[in-house]
């Protein structure tokens, strides 16, 4: 699994930092989403998901399979 972030079109809900703080943050400067990591575990994998649902500006997602 690995995880993508347009910070473009986040919004800055900060969503995803509510339901995994350990694999998202949100910017200082304009609350925008930070990953602090693109590749979490499998034990983060459901609530990584969970974020991508979520998340109200379609910021994130989430690539599976081989290289991901």
């Amino acid at each position: 699994m690995k995880i993508e972030a347009d910070r473009g079109v986040c919004i800055g809900a900060g969503m995803c930092a509510l339901t995994l703080p350990s694999v998202f943050d949100q910017s200082d400067d304009d609350g925008t989403v930070i990953l602090l990591t693109v590749r979490p575990g499998p034990a983060e994998e459901v609530l990584v998901r969970r974020a991508v649902q979520l998340c109200p500006s379609g910021a994130l997602s989430v690539t599976d399979g081989p290289g991901a």
